[in-house]
């Protein structure tokens, strides 16, 4: 039996536990019988790139029911695709027209980290899916943002009724996906387009769907998530002026959305001094990197201005996005996107945070705790 039932204080309260033990233990902590958190950054960017095949090969964005979303050039067509498509949509003048988005679609007075998801998703949404996509279409994904991207959005609705959006969300996009390979454009009008063009002989259909859904998580929840932790710690720090980029590297440092990234030993071998075998997993942790003090001066601290030193941009424990082969395609575009809405807002108003929670909601992503969001403008 593991000591002080570890596997049980880490999952009633996973960060109070990470705290308690890192650095304390060394560069790995044990949170489970056969799971292991790493903390230390050059390690856990060997596990990440996984040049050794020391790992079975994994893909948070990739990973379907069926496994690995694949092959590689499958992936690569889609990475690929994707970002081009999302770098013309933000860099076309007047296309998205965001100052004038976010006046229209921001109140006053708003609850977060709700509202920092809908604003990301409905910026984006030409993006996921084409304007004259079907109504029936949009419908579903607006549903599925609600029902199962939003912060604790599975525990507001019963098990039977999340199983019957699954399959509507399955059914209806494999249709959609199959229509569009029907039309079989010569260049992807929208996200959608990207993942129905990038089938290789006999690959399933809904396992496309299944990564067409990793795109809407990626934009409403991940995306979403890092715009609501820039706003709260402008909002609850308004001593602490600083350019909106390092605000949001902060936030990435401190609160990175995927806090987790899981994989599974393929072989017997030692990381950071620990032996693991095929029966293991091992987690790099992001949450534990970024607050390494060998690596970071009061790592638990926000201090953003620490983001005007050159060298923080080359710190190799920030992994925000991940690492190596699978690191996020278009982490450098969300980060400007969430860097220019946090500034847009913040220049013409300022930010009242009245924080309802102090603790981070943990889940599959981190968000942050829930809170109200007042604007005064600016005269």
């Amino acid at each position: 039996m593991l000591k002080g039932n570890i596997a049980t204080r880490f999952y009633q309260d996973p960060l109070t536990f990470l705290d308690q033990e890192f650095p304390a233990t060394g560069d790995v902590v044990q949170t489970g019988q056969n799971e292991y958190c790493l903390g230390n950054p050059v390690d856990a960017r060997a596990v990440l790139r996984n040049n050794e095949g020391r790992y079975l090969e994994h893909s948070d964005f990739f990973h379907t029911r069926h496994g690995l979303f694949g092959p590689r050039s499958a992936q690569l067509k889609i990475r690929r695709a994707s970002r081009a498509l999302l770098r013309n949509y933000l860099d076309t003048p007047g296309q998205g027209e965001l100052p004038a988005f976010l006046k229209a679609n921001l109140p006053l007075v708003s609850e977060w980290p709700d509202s920092g998801n809908r604003l990301v998703y409905r910026y984006l949404l030409p993006v996921l899916l084409a304007p004259d996509s079907p109504p029936k279409l949009r419908l579903l994904l607006e549903r599925i943002v609600e029902t199962a991207v939003l912060a604790n959005a599975k525990s507001r609705q019963p098990r039977w009724r999340r199983m019957i959006l699954q399959f509507k969300t399955t059914l209806l996009l494999s249709r959609a996906i199959e229509a569009r390979q029907a039309l079989a454009r010569p260049s992807p009008i929208d996200l959608l387009d990207v993942v129905a063009c990038s089938a290789e002989p006999g690959q399933k259909v809904d396992e496309l769907a299944e990564v067409f859904l990793s795109f809407v998580f990626a934009i409403a929840g991940s995306v979403g998530f890092v715009l609501g932790w820039s706003i709260f710690l402008s909002g609850t720090h308004p001593d602490r002026e600083a350019p909106p980029e390092w605000v949001v590297q902060e936030a990435l440092r401190l609160w990175p959305v995927a806090w987790q990234l899981g994989r599974h030993p393929a072989k017997e071998h030692q990381v950071s001094g620990v032996n693991v075998s095929t029966a293991d997993e091992v987690v790099v942790c992001p949450y534990l990197v970024h607050r390494n003090p060998e690596y970071w001066p009061e790592p638990a601290a926000y201090q953003p201005e620490r983001w005007s030193n050159p060298e923080a941009w080359r710190n190799p424990a920030f992994i925000p996005f991940g690492y190596g082969p699978h690191r996020c395609v278009a982490a450098d575009l969300s980060s400007q996107l969430v860097s220019e809405m946090l500034g847009i807002i913040a220049r013409s108003n300022t930010l009242t945070v009245a924080a309802r929670d102090t603790r981070p909601t943990v889940a599959a992503a981190m968000a942050p705790p829930p809170f109200q969001l007042t604007l005064h403008p600016r005269n």
